[in-house]
């Protein structure tokens, strides 16, 4: 009897550790999340910040997360990279609540609907968090700092692009990557004054990609199709033009196109003529002055509230292109 008891009590110790290490571990895997810590693992760091974007799976994100990460393991932070694999307001709503009940030290984000999002971005402040805007704006919030593009005249630049590349009549369509963003919402407009005066640029319609590019490409193709003069495309979100481009590559159809961002295809497709100009914005630059300013208020000095990062157009003579990190930053 004894050495039945002591055999079903190892039993049992051993059914608990394999419970318990499954626990950790599937749970480890459900809540993923990535972080960045500067030194030794094993010390803890001054501050713990989170860096919510609104889609993680996203170059241009990676690009703000490459240069926060930077800044976070120069100065010996803590940098989480959460929010929804791809756009979802509600979820990029929910996981900014979240880090509000987890009292981090600092939030990094965007403020892309004015309405939604600025009563949460007020509510971590109410709780003694720091919030710094990242690309997209919400001005009507307590935030503290803003820090990315001048999203107006960046649509501006687009437009005296336009005008400035072509000749003659232009029927124009638009697709943006989502209607109630904010910061599309001033890209359009930018550019809708910019060429307003011009009669011979006509703008046909707007459409929506939903920041996807399946989406652009759906839209580019109703906007071919419903507007056969259509002779040239603006494009206000990363994948918007690479879709435009594909579209008019598939048609074997010739558009001007000025489109947004560097990523890797809308350099290619610049490189063959398929894109004739884009806006550059510096998405490195934007994660680490992000920290860095985060830092500062954390210290407590009173950083300007709004810090526009640099924006430009290019054509395909300008590539390859300068790096956009900021000068001293690596990343390690």
């Amino acid at each position: 009897m004894a050495y039945l008891r002591r055999f079903l009590y190892f039993s049992a110790m051993v059914t608990f550790l394999m419970t318990a290490v499954l626990t950790i571990y599937y749970g480890k895997e459900t809540f993923h999340v990535t972080g960045t810590v500067s030194g030794q693992m094993k010390m803890k760091s001054a501050y713990h910040f989170v860096l919510i974007p609104e889609e993680l799976d996203n170059e241009y994100w990676k690009l703000v997360q490459d240069g926060a990460s930077a800044a976070a393991v120069k100065h010996g932070v803590t940098l989480e990279y959460l929010g929804p694999k791809q756009a979802n307001m509600d979820e990029h709503l929910k996981t900014i609540d979240m880090a509000i009940a987890g009292q981090v030290d600092g939030l990094l984000t965007q403020g892309i609907v004015d309405a939604e999002f600025t009563p949460l971005l007020n509510k971590a402040v109410q709780k003694g968090i720091p919030v710094v805007t990242i690309d997209t704006d919400a001005p009507n919030s307590d935030r503290a700092v803003y820090i990315g593009t001048d999203n107006y005249y960046a649509g501006f630049l687009a437009g005296k692009a336009l005008l400035a590349d072509t000749r003659g009549p232009q029927t124009v369509g638009i697709i943006t990557g989502r209607f109630e963003a904010s910061h599309q919402k001033l890209r359009v407009q930018g550019f809708l004054d910019a060429v307003k005066n011009e009669t011979r640029v006509r703008v046909a319609d707007t459409k929506e990609s939903s920041i996807t590019k399946a989406g652009a490409v759906k839209a580019a193709y109703e906007l071919v199709k419903e507007f056969p003069d259509l002779s040239a495309f603006y494009g206000t979100s990363a994948l918007d033009g690479i879709g435009i481009a594909q579209v008019m590559e598939y048609l074997k159809k010739k558009a001007y196109v000025v489109s947004f961002d560097t990523l890797p295809e809308t350099l290619q497709y610049m490189e063959e003529g398929l894109i004739q100009a884009t806006v550059v914005q510096y998405p490195y630059e934007m994660g680490y002055k992000g920290v860095e300013t985060m830092l500062q208020i954390k210290q407590g000095k009173a950083p300007e509230g709004v810090q526009h990062t640099g924006t430009e157009v290019i054509r395909k003579q300008d590539l390859p292109l300068i790096p956009s990190k900021p000068e001293g930053a690596q990343v390690k």
